[in-house]
């Protein structure tokens, strides 16, 4: 059954890549160029997949994994960066994303992050 993926992603290069790949494994996808975008549209629900790029414009894709972990029906969150270790690890301080994907991506481990249910 088809998950639906909500990708927030500022690079559109990165973001078209993403929502082509996921759609050629069967999931619905949702593309915002920002957190901002996000949080103007309907929440993400429990059975729902958000993809967060961790540099993002604006508000941080530190605060948007908040976020979704505070929701009343939980999403898989997974967050998706280039940068360093250290960098991620400081940002993401007390936060628990289901998973972690390292740039560049690629379609395997796009496939195992996100099940098909």
């Amino acid at each position: 059954m088809p998950v639906r993926v909500h990708v927030v992603e500022d690079d559109a290069g990165v973001s078209d890549s993403l929502s082509l790949i996921l759609a050629n494994l069967g999931h619905n996808v949702i593309s915002y160029p920002d957190a901002e975008s996000l949080f103007r549209s309907t929440p993400p629900d429990g059975g729902d997949t958000v993809i967060v790029d961790l540099s993002l414009p604006g508000i941080s894709g530190a605060q948007v994994v908040r976020w979704l972990l505070k929701l009343a029906a939980v999403p898989r969150v997974v967050v998706i960066t280039g940068q360093s270790q250290s960098a991620i690890e400081h940002q993401l301080r007390g936060l628990k994303p289901t998973m972690l994907v390292r740039k560049p991506l690629d379609v395997e481990t796009l496939a195992q992050a996100i099940p098909l249910d």
